[in-house]
């Protein structure tokens, strides 16, 4: 991370709070670098999309509408998608397990656009919390790009939004969330350039500021060649016009360079242009950074074509004294997914195109130039014709000497939108309150997810509907339907109105006594209780229900999605608890935990892509609630006794011994990484085991050398922070519970 006040605040907000946020600053600000650095390092799961397709190829994630499945048309507030189970397996894993989502250049994100995305996340989620109760992290500068749109798209939103922009969106003014202002400029270096974007930015151009730019008027300046003057322009056609026409003048034989795609990459996220035409002489700016690491370009780099082949092509940039061989590079077209060995959520190519990473750049747009910085460029604005156009042009250059105007700006060419000036303006106050509450906010975030764990509210609802199903469809089995009837009341008695008191407790606590030791062995009591209670009324309920049958098709339909959400709820909510039974609860801890948990769930009861119905009774087969008595024998059958936990352990310790490995113990007994460590981790503490056995010896040492370093009682975060990068939070985890 930057060390950097700002980014270190950003950082904080991320990685240690719940709470969503919006990163905002002016060009050069680093918004970029900090994206970045959270992919690189945040713990949390999450995804990166973006609402253009180059955008979102910069970003190294998907757009908004690729990833959440949307239409292209404008969204209705308040309508929802046609079926609950149309994403697939995957898409639904990662959606249910996801602890943040990054939206980048959320200026250009309409409002409808973020409400959509809120019905989608809270249709595979939490129904009744905006965004399904992920954390968003924004970035973006509003004075920069806006949202595009129609002019019809505009006429029919203005009935159900206020404004265009993201922050009308109804879904984001249910949450809290924290502005982030990064004010340090690491593009310009030139004060007084800077005082006079500062004053375009914020709509406060003086007659000073305006003369004072418009020195750098000169209508008829014609660059030198080697000088690499780039001409930023206001509409396409105007820079292909201009490039067609430069390259045009050029003498010699055009070349074609065709790009090569393979898989699945759609044509309007292609980077750069399928057939590039380039004659010796002709401008040409890099679009990507040199891969090669030797560092001879980077993306916006201007520069002229040299010597070119059917093969082969050479560029010189001023300034070198060598020209650079140019080789053809790759750009991913990226799905999410989740590793099945790790349970990370990443990137899975599925497409590749590769070009050369070259455009004509005598002239190019000024959206095109977004996130770009030029030496020297010709600002041509005075067709300017959407807030934001003239700071982004202006912007990109790196000096007022680097800049030439094709045409003067005057007041009229500088567009600010009223409600973006207010918003900002609103934010302000709010952003600092945010910022002093950031200790508070990390100690309600652990609160948080503790409350979270005894949160049984989604589980107890899809049993009410279940049973609401029952009663309204299934008139032929009344015994199943009593039966879920007598488990609503049992539930309410023994696990909502217990769960109420407890979460009232933890409420109360004290943010030092949430942490104190005893408080937490009481939270694992908590969860064998839970855990005992779900098992022994609900298990046998979910078997008995599986049978539910109507001839009702439409009866079908609405009790196999109603049951498949109620049994994937019971096997999440069973499997955490039993974990928690057995870990000291950390908010790291409980989130991998909680997301593991899940993923089980779902590999049990969606998996594939198919629909997964209640089992139909066959022809002749007895219902389990044909006989009363029967009926009554098979509710009182005893659940079949757990293991002791004693002897799970010891088979995890029988296979380390018979010399399998950690990581092929849990693929083996189907239980996670961080649960086979636990049950080492009790062999280490009573003197049975050494550690050297389990993980390697110089972790052993690495990790015991930084808990030294450390106050007492570290999390696994700040054991990590110090370690080296090969040891992971599951090793940090097995030597804390091994102490």
């Amino acid at each position: 991370m930057e060390q950097n006040t700002e980014l270190r605040l950003a950082w904080d907000f991320v990685e240690h709070t719940g709470t969503s946020i919006f990163l905002t600053g002016k060009a050069g600000t680093g918004k970029t670098t900090f994206l970045k650095a959270v992919r690189e390092h945040s713990s949390k799961r999450m995804v990166v999309v973006a609402p253009t397709g180059v955008a979102a190829i910069n970003a190294g994630g998907m757009t908004i509408h690729s990833f959440f499945q949307l239409p292209l048309s404008p969204y209705i507030p308040g309508t929802s998608f046609k079926d609950r189970y149309d994403f697939g397996k995957e898409k639904r894993r990662i959606i249910r397990t996801l602890d943040m989502l990054v939206i980048d250049e959320i200026s250009m994100v309409r409002s409808d656009l973020l409400d959509a995305i809120d019905s989608v996340l809270r249709r595979y989620r939490d129904a009744s919390r905006p965004f399904g109760g992920v954390q968003l992290l924004m970035i973006g500068d509003l004075q920069q790009l806006t949202p595009v749109m129609t002019a019809q798209d505009e006429e029919f939103l203005r009935s159900h939004y206020d404004t265009p922009y993201f922050f009308g969106s109804k879904a984001l003014r249910q949450i809290s969330y924290v502005t982030i202002q990064l004010t340090h400029v690491y593009r310009q270096q030139d004060h007084a350039f800077i005082e006079i974007l500062n004053h375009i930015r914020d709509g406060n151009a003086s007659a000073a500021d305006l003369a004072r730019l418009n020195e750098r008027y000169r209508p008829a300046f014609i660059p030198k060649a080697e000088e690499g003057y780039i001409r930023l322009t206001t509409h396409n056609r105007m820079a292909d016009s201009y490039n067609e026409r430069e390259l045009g003048k050029l003498p010699g034989r055009r070349f074609v360079y065709r790009a090569e795609i393979e898989g699945t990459f759609p044509e309007y996220n292609y980077p750069v242009e399928v057939a590039l035409e380039l004659k010796v002489g002709a401008q040409v700016m890099f679009v990507k950074n040199d891969a090669s690491g030797k560092h001879q370009y980077y993306n916006g780099r201007i520069g002229h074509v040299v010597a070119l082949d059917e093969e082969h092509i050479e560029v010189r940039c001023p300034g070198d004294k060598e020209p650079i061989g140019v080789e053809p590079q790759e750009w991913e077209n990226t799905k999410y997914v989740i590793n099945e060995r790790t349970r990370v959520i990443e990137p899975q190519v599925q497409g590749v195109f590769r070009q050369y990473p070259l455009r004509l750049a005598w002239a190019i747009t000024i959206h095109k130039s977004q996130g770009l910085t030029f030496e020297r460029a010709i600002i041509d604005a005075g067709q300017a014709f959407a807030s934001g156009q003239v700071y982004v042009a202006l912007s990109r250059c790196k000096s007022l000497e680097g800049l030439v105007l094709a045409t003067p700006i005057g007041g009229q060419s500088i567009i600010n939108d009223g409600r973006v000036m207010e918003y900002i303006s609103g934010q302000q106050e709010a952003a600092r309150k945010s910022i002093n509450e950031l200790p508070g906010l990390k100690e309600d975030y652990f609160r948080v997810q503790l409350l979270d764990l005894f949160d049984f509210t989604a589980l107890f609802a899809a049993e009410q509907m279940v049973y609401r199903t029952l009663l309204e469809y299934f008139h032929a089995q009344p015994k199943l339907t009593t039966y879920h009837g007598a488990l609503v009341q049992t539930l309410q008695g023994k696990v909502m109105d217990v769960a109420h008191k407890w979460q009232a407790l933890i409420r109360t606590q004290t943010s030092d006594g949430l942490h104190e030791d005893g408080f937490l062995e009481r939270v694992k009591r908590s969860s064998a209780y839970f855990l005992e209670t779900l098992e022994q009324e609900m298990g046998h309920a979910l078997e008995l229900t599986k049978a539910a049958q109507s001839a009702n098709k439409k009866a079908m339909t609405l009790m196999e999605e109603r049951f498949k959400e109620l049994w994937l709820l019971y096997l999440a909510k069973d499997k955490l608890l039993r974990r928690m039974e057995e870990e000291r609860f950390e908010v790291s801890t409980y989130m991998l935990a909680k997301q593991e948990t899940m993923l089980d769930a779902m590999d049990v009861v969606l998996p594939d892509s198919r629909r997964v119905r209640p089992r139909r009774q066959r022809s002749g087969e007895e219902s389990p609630f044909d006989d009363a008595e029967q009926s009554r024998k098979r509710e009182r059958k005893p659940r079949q006794p757990k293991a002791p936990k004693g002897a799970t352990y010891q088979t995890s310790l029988d296979m380390l011994l018979s010399g399998k490995r950690p990581e092929d113990i849990a693929q083996e007994r189907g239980l996670a990484l961080s649960t086979i460590y636990g049950h080492l981790a009790r062999f280490i503490h009573d003197g049975k085991l050494s550690a050297d056995k389990v993980i390697d010896a110089s972790k052993v040492k690495a990790i015991r050398h930084a808990l030294a370093q450390l106050p007492e009682h570290p999390t696994a975060d700040e054991v990590k922070r110090i370690c080296r990068a090969d040891i992971s939070k599951e090793e940090i985890y097995f030597i804390l519970r091994s102490i």
